[in-house]
């Protein structure tokens, strides 16, 4: 009885499940990217991508007996990227020039053949076109999105930085140039703004960026190293490539509001990153003295970045699945949700089955409902009435 419950729960929420599965998922990505070691939250990664994974299963499957749903922008995308399906058989034969050419590139160009975050992405993105043509059918909305997130990602995070070691002519550039250009130079002046003097330069023995500036409570300089692992350009490039694919797929058509949200995610996310090492510099320039030798801004450090960037994606995503067209029952963008035939066992919304355990309603049209499943609008969603229990007529009673 209680799994039947959570189950019609489960089935009528999937926005929801969404939801948190984006919130754990991310969670999980970040903690295992940037692991605070010595701490609890290091152990905290596994199971939050499972839960995220888990939940994700749950609110893609496809509900039984629902309708086809229509072309979504990121179907009308792949459609003009792959010369309206022309390619689509090119993919597996993509996919091994992709894993041949990386594997080329480590042994012939770079400095060590081992495989790296980069390397990473690169062979995942190749795995999504080695797999795209064996996913059904049925799933052709989870296989899109999962393509699109892969190829945003490595367009985030591979290919900027394969154009920037090309035009320097150095092959081993490291991928602290994030910091250098988008990080280190921002956070400075944020900071200054905030009457915090400092000075951004290159460090002996590194290549990522230092920012030097002077704690109130010491009376020498403190020098924090930015590397790619402090510069959160990975929770960057996997929330701007979720949240590409997730719009395409979702909506049908990129109206002038979709855009904006768009615009305004990537641009919001980068400056909470930014946020990030400010908060970070500003406990210790505030708070470190001494006798506590820089353990506030260490804890700031491991805790700080991951509390903000989560938190941002939280708010942020809840805010994009209320203001977003998309369809509640997870297939399609239509405002109504699919209901199956009239059918005498099957809820019309949840598509559960109707049991004398589980209470249910008649709509005037015929369609049966979970009381449970019932729309707060009280709204048939096959046939707009009322979905009030019509009445049997009266039949006059005989003293025969």
């Amino acid at each position: 009885m209680r799994l039947q419950v959570w189950t019609l729960f489960a089935n009528r929420h999937r926005r929801t499940l969404g939801l948190v599965a984006l919130i754990t998922t991310f969670g999980g990505v970040a903690l295992g990217i940037d692991r605070p070691k010595g701490t609890v939250l290091e152990w905290l990664a596994p199971p939050l991508l499972a839960l995220g994974g888990a939940l994700f299963a749950w609110a893609a499957w496809p509900p039984a007996a629902t309708a086809a749903a229509p072309k979504s922008a990121a179907t009308k995308v792949l459609d003009r990227i792959t010369l309206h399906g022309r390619l689509v058989p090119l993919f597996p034969a993509i996919g091994v020039g992709i894993v041949l050419a990386d594997i080329g590139y480590n042994v012939l160009l770079s400095a060590t053949p081992a495989i790296k975050t980069e390397d990473t992405i690169v062979l995942l993105g190749a795995a999504t076109l080695l797999a795209y043509r064996l996913v059904p059918a049925r799933f052709a909305r989870e296989r899109d999105f999962v393509f699109l997130f892969f190829a945003c990602l490595n367009g985030i995070l591979v290919l900027p930085l394969l154009i920037a070691r090309a035009y320097y002519a150095d092959f081993d550039r490291s991928v602290d140039l994030y910091s250098w250009v988008a990080l280190a130079p921002e956070t400075s002046a944020v900071l200054k703004l905030l009457g915090v003097g400092n000075n951004v330069h290159a460090v002996t023995g590194s290549t990522a960026p230092g920012l030097t500036f002077n704690p109130l409570r010491l009376s020498v300089p403190v020098t924090v190293v930015i590397t790619t692992a402090c510069s959160g350009i990975y929770s960057f490039g996997i929330f701007a490539s979720a949240l590409v694919a997730f719009v395409l797929t979702e909506c049908a058509t990129l109206t002038k509001r979709m855009w904006l949200v768009l615009g305004l995610g990537l641009g919001a996310a980068y400056l909470a990153n930014v946020l990030r090492m400010v908060v970070i510099v500003v406990v210790g320039y505030y708070t470190d003295s001494g006798q506590t030798d820089l353990q506030n801004m260490l804890i700031a450090h491991s805790y700080a970045g991951w509390i903000i960037f989560l938190s941002w994606i939280a708010l942020f995503w809840a805010a994009v699945f209320r203001l977003l067209p998309i369809d509640p029952g997870g297939r399609g963008s239509s405002a109504r949700p699919a209901v199956p035939l009239r059918s005498s066992n099957r809820c019309g919304i949840c598509l559960g089955a109707l049991t004398p355990t589980l209470p249910a309603a008649r709509c005037a049209c015929g369609m049966l409902y979970h009381q449970f499943c019932k729309p707060d609008t009280e709204r048939c969603p096959s046939c707009g009435r009322g979905m009030e229990t019509p009445e049997r007529p009266h039949r006059p009673r005989s003293d025969a």
